[in-house]
Order: C-alpha cells, then structure tokens, then sequence
C-alpha cells in the first residue's frame, strides 16, 4: 500500500460511515494493514478523540464514536450561526481563483442528483464549503468550521439517501456566488444561512 496518512484515512472511514459507530478499532491490525508502527496508529487515534469521532476507553479499546444525536441541535447551531459568518466575510477577501472555482463546483454538483453518486455530490459540497472557509481570512472561524463540518458531513452520509436532489443545494450556492460578485455581504450570508437550513431539514426529514 503506499503511504497515506494514517491520521487522514481513518478519518475518512469514520466520516464516510465505512468504520460504523461503536466499531471497536484494533491498533495492531491497523499498524499491518498500513505497514506502519503502532505509534502513528495511536497518535491518529488520539487526534480523532480530539474530534470526537473516536473514544478510548481504558481496559477496553478504541471505539468509533456514536451520532449524538441529541446534541445536534448544538451542532446546528453554531454551524447557522459561524458558516454564514465565513460567508460574509469571503465577499470581502475572496480570489478570482476561489470565485472560478466556487462557480466550476457549483455547475458540477448540478450534475448529480442520483442517490448513487451522492459521494461525489459529498465531495463537491465540502468543496465549496471549504473555499468560503479559506477566503475568509480568518483562521480561527476556519479551523473550527473545519471541525465542525466533519460532523455534518458524518450526518450527510448516514442519511444520504435522503439527498437525492442537490438543486436545493446549487440555488443557495447560485446565490452565494450572486452576492460575492455584487459584493452584497448581507446577501451572501442570508444564502449561506438558507443552505445550512435547507441541510437541516433534511436530516429532521431523514431522522425524524
């Protein structure tokens, strides 16, 4: 196999739903099948209890984390109130470049809409969630989005198939991209403010 992160790939795993919650994780099997030591093994693992994607329990192992579902409202609350921040910010510092490819993503996420390519339609999303991230220039609002997007996008794969259509999607993003080029700080963050509403309901729609 050639060399990954092991930090990285794991985490993936947990986010992607490949690695279930409360799959208990073996440190020594992990380490053969990467080829690694168990050291890398074991400081990923303690770097994804710091996301709170994983638990280590003493006497007992390394286990994924379950969905706290009950802390979601938490979750979505910070989300609404910090990714349309970010948003607004971007109108002000955002690249041509980052412009460019806010607007190539968009028009590939209009592409797909079948539950089956949904990983694609995942990617693109964190995408351009994570180009508004960078533009807006601050790297504290970009290291905590960053965090808490690993849990929304977590959300997003345990109730893909409830995100079948992604124009509800691509019109708020249409509309972020509006706002940034009329450089209407307002109306970008309102946009930005709908999508994560829009996500919201359908996982309520596809939990409750």
């Amino acid at each position: 196999m050639k060399k990954v992160d092991i930090y990285e790939e794991l985490k993936k795993r947990i986010v992607r739903n490949e690695y279930k919650p409360g799959d208990v994780l073996n440190e020594i099997e992990i380490s053969k099948e990467f080829n690694i030591s168990r050291t890398p093994v074991r400081s990923a693992f303690q770097r994804l209890e710091m996301d709170k994607l994983l638990n280590i329990v003493p006497r007992y192992g390394v286990q994924v984390s379950f969905i706290d579902f009950t802390n979601m409202k938490s979750l979505f609350e910070l989300t609404s109130m910090l990714d349309p921040m970010a948003t607004r910010l971007a109108v002000k510092n955002i690249t041509p470049s980052q412009l460019k490819r806010l607007k190539d993503v968009t028009a590939e996420l209009e592409k797909f809409c079948a539950a089956d390519e949904y990983q694609k339609a995942i990617d693109l999303d964190e995408e351009f969630h994570s180009i508004i991230m960078v533009a807006c220039g601050n790297t504290w609002l970009t290291s905590t989005l960053k965090s808490l997007h690993l849990h929304t996008e977590r959300l997003w794969h345990y109730c893909n198939e409830y995100f079948t259509d992604m124009s509800i999607f691509t019109k708020r993003f249409n509309g972020i991209i509006d706002a940034i080029e009329k450089e209407d700080e307002e109306a970008a963050e309102e946009c930005s403010r709908q999508h994560i509403n829009d996500f919201v309901s359908k996982v309520k729609e596809a939990l409750f």
